[in-house]
């Protein structure tokens, strides 16, 4: 659907996570046939990534999961909604990792990203 609905001279990035799913044999071949798809995969150990993930978890799982959505606009104001409530109350996140421990963690994860294969 991205193939058909972007136009046919824009390049496309696409950032996933390192899952096995995308270095998938089939996933490979997929990509290269079409040459404009350039995938970038999230580094592994890149814990600081994980808060990112629980926001959507719970906007999914307060919000979108068994819901119905007549059309686009509705869903965005879900959406919206959903932010505004979260930011009216904001609960920080207290980190409790080392310092050095989450820098150790991101030498491993640049030497990962560096030392694997592009798609």
């Amino acid at each position: 659907m991205i193939d058909r609905q972007t136009p046919a001279d824009k390049q496309l990035h696409l950032i996933v996570d390192n899952y096995a799913t995308h270095k998938h044999p089939a996933v490979q071949r997929w990509a290269a046939r079409h040459k404009r798809f350039h995938f970038h995969f999230t580094p592994t150990s890149s814990s600081w990534l994980n808060m990112v993930e629980r926001f959507f978890r719970d906007l999914t799982e307060n919000q979108l999961r068994r819901g119905v959505f007549t059309s686009v606009e509705a869903l965005q104001e879900r959406i919206l909604a959903y932010i505004e409530e979260h930011n009216r109350q904001p609960k920080p996140f207290i980190w409790t990792a080392k310092a050095n421990d989450i820098l150790e963690k991101v030498k491993c994860a640049k030497a990962n990203f560096n030392n694997s294969p592009s798609v």
